[in-house]
């Protein structure tokens, strides 16, 4: 049986990346890996003709324009990275009858409840980011594409630029950290929404994917006070961790204040296990704390 071709965006990043390190060995699916030198997908014309020389089982779009504050300064090219991108993959996944598998965000929220959100919540996204993020589902809602949009939060990884990483490195530099203890969510280890991603499209039920919202999270809640802390003592650092509001800490974009997701319908449409916090926090820092990763 020939192997499923999946088309990758983004792959320089985190998710990017876990992606490729899951499927190393794969026998069943033929991941192509792509970034912005082989597929810039604000240009359509060229996500047109890749995607239908491929014609690929399903399209994984990992890339986005993820400076949340620069976004700010920046909106056009925010805009053309998180909404005409999708928009663009979508119709051209629309043509091939590819499955199109989208990452988002839980920001599409303005983070004013208190109960976790299902993925029917209306959206109400406030700063640019959140807004082209909001933009690029809505392009995929009337593509005409087979779409599987997956929303999540607080993500890192053993790769690139994240939460963790700063952490480790500022706990390493400073005798103390100040740290918001009033912005509440739930991390998302990359490696696990990988294999998430990769269980459902593998799933014999995948077309249950079809014109459909997830929401893909570590499991429990937490502040990144919490989140920040549990790095420092696990990483047995000496720096101190102090919580204070996010008044005390402006920053030009809007932080959502509350940011947990109900992930119930990924794990019952697809059987999947997710992970709680701590647990896959350690599996990274394990990771993290020998040998170094970039």
């Amino acid at each position: 049986m020939p192997k499923q071709t999946i088309l990758v965006t983004g792959s320089k990043g985190q998710l990017g990346r876990e992606l490729f390190r899951a499927v190393k060995n794969s026998e069943d699916l033929n991941l192509v890996f792509t970034d912005v030198e082989q597929i810039d997908i604000t240009n359509a014309k060229k996500v047109r003709t890749v995607i239908e020389s491929l014609k690929p089982f399903a399209v994984v779009n990992c890339a986005a324009y993820t400076a949340v504050d620069k976004a700010e300064s920046e909106p056009e090219l925010a805009f053309a990275i998180n909404a005409s991108g999708p928009a663009n993959l979508a119709a051209a996944c629309a043509l091939t009858e590819s499955l199109f598998i989208h990452i988002s965000t839980d920001y599409v929220f303005g983070g004013g409840e208190s109960e976790p959100y299902k993925e029917d919540h209306p959206v109400n996204p406030n700063g640019v980011y959140a807004q082209t993020k909001a933009q690029g589902e809505q392009a995929i809602f009337t593509s005409g594409a087979d779409y599987a949009i997956i929303r999540t939060a607080w993500l890192y990884s053993i790769y690139g630029k994240n939460f963790v990483k700063s952490m480790l490195r500022l706990g390493k530099e400073k005798e103390e950290l100040k740290v918001v203890n009033d912005q509440i969510g739930s991390p998302t280890n990359a490696e696990d929404l990988a294999l998430a991603v990769l269980h459902i499209i593998r799933h014999p039920d995948a077309d249950k994917a079809m014109q459909q919202i997830f929401h893909y999270s570590n499991s429990g809640i937490i502040s990144w006070f919490d989140f920040a802390t549990e790095i420092i003592n696990y990483a047995g650092l000496a720096c101190k961790v102090l919580p204070i509001p996010t008044s005390e800490y402006p920053t030009p974009s809007p932080r959502p204040a509350y940011s947990v997701m109900d992930t119930s319908k990924i794990r019952n449409a697809f059987n999947i296990r997710i992970p709680e916090w701590k647990e896959s926090l350690h599996k990274c820092l394990d990771s993290l704390l020998s040998p170094q990763k970039d």
